[in-house]
């Protein structure tokens, strides 16, 4: 049996990894698993699969759930300390990286660097310390495994080695994107699009960080960071398609003219069960896809007027250095200030372009580096945020 970590239990990520546990119980168990604050989901969790080890955002919300779950055999713990020490258990086999943003990859990577084997469901990793990240996945002889359903495709699609997935052959990578809520309005109908319009994701259930990113194209913008780091290739060597109907989650083109895609209904305990059983497969109770039912698939390319997150993510990857954070953080301060009400719909481009090109790009030696770019990006956006200058 392997034992699972699950970073960001109660977010839709986390929610599908403990179905697949629970569907499961023969070859997984929970061994540890954190939140934020959302307290009752997580007494939840511990009650159904009873972890040694529960992490909490804050102090106060590790007392609330510790007084809900005192009469159950668990360690509850709170901070950023306590979730590297639960990703580097020496009970833990897998570790399910789902913390959404930045705060992700600290924990992450000292689950790499205690050996695990790391499902990769936080892209921001990725995106903000890319070459740190998968030089420390070498030097650890890590097996990393993508869970976003798109990289998850490629990586299904492309040829398998001992070693996992590389690129021998490959002519490019098309990376699929819905095209989200706002595929085909107008920018003058977007400027007025409200926080809940944003969020109506048309095919699939997720948090509100992730359903803005999807509806700004911002989602694939970090999505195609993320492909060129797990996959060694450019933007140039990727192609973005809008697939409404997300039955084709990403293809990989090759040099002899075949085209490989991986389909499927889009249910994220696909990737999910393919990345915790990898290199088998397992049952996951999601219905087999019916091409007779889907009829049609459609492809279009990508409006990059209306939705510039995408361009502004390829240029922060010709950037180099500190670019890709620096992009990532104003993009977090830009969501949540769109969330909030403080910043219109399309403002949330125009503060990442703003940021991305006043910022003092730096090259990355070090985490130290990935960290403080991050900082001073946040504080940058946050300024201009308030003094509505952008």
């Amino acid at each position: 049996m392997q034992g699972i970590c699950l970073l960001g239990a109660t977010g839709s990520i986390g929610q599908s990894t403990l179905d697949v546990i629970a569907q499961h119980p023969d070859k997984f168990f929970l061994v540890s698993a954190s939140a934020n604050q959302s307290v009752d989901k997580m007494a939840d969790i511990c009650r159904r699969f009873n972890p040694q080890r529960v992490v909490m955002g804050s102090q106060a919300a590790r007392d609330e759930l510790a007084s809900k779950c005192q009469d159950l055999d668990v360690s509850f713990e709170w901070g950023a300390d306590a979730l590297d020490s639960i990703a580097s258990d020496s009970s833990v086999d897998q570790v399910m990286a789902a913390i959404m943003g930045f705060a992700g990859l600290k924990p992450t990577l000292a689950g790499i660097r205690a050996g695990k084997r790391t499902l990769l469901a936080n892209k921001e990793s990725l995106v903000t310390a890319g070459k740190l990240f998968m030089d420390e996945v070498a030097r650890n002889n890590v097996v990393l495994l993508p869970i976003d359903s798109e990289h998850n495709a490629i990586y299904q699609s492309l040829p398998q080695t001992s070693n996992g997935a590389h690129k021998q052959d490959v002519a490019s990578i098309i990376l699929t994107a819905s095209g989200g809520p706002f595929k085909s309005w107008s920018i003058e109908d977007m400027a007025s699009v409200t926080p809940e319009q944003a969020c109506k994701h048309p095919n699939w259930s997720m948090g509100q960080k992730i359903s803005i990113d999807s509806a700004t194209l911002m989602n694939k913008g970090l999505e195609l960071i993320e492909a060129c780091w797990l996959f060694d290739v450019t933007p140039n060597e990727v192609e973005v398609v809008v697939h409404p109907e997300s039955i084709v989650h990403s293809m990989v083109s090759y040099i002899d003219g075949s085209v490989i895609a991986q389909m499927g209904n889009p249910d994220m305990k696909i990737p999910i069960a393919y990345g915790m059983s990898w290199p088998q497969r397992i049952e996951t109770n999601v219905p087999p896809l019916s091409l007779v039912d889907v009829a049609r698939l459609n492809f279009e390319s990508p409006d990059l007027v209306r939705f510039p997150n995408l361009k502004l993510a390829a240029d922060a990857w010709f950037m180099e250095g500190t670019a890709m954070a620096v992009l990532n953080a104003a993009n977090e301060v830009a969501v949540s200030a769109f969330l909030k009400g403080e910043i219109g719909f399309l403002d949330i481009a125009r503060l990442n372009e703003r940021v991305l090109m006043s910022a003092d790009i730096r090259s990355v030696n070090a985490i130290d580096d990935v960290f403080e770019a991050d900082l001073y990006s946040r504080r940058l956006a946050l300024d201009l945020v308030s003094g509505g200058g952008f």
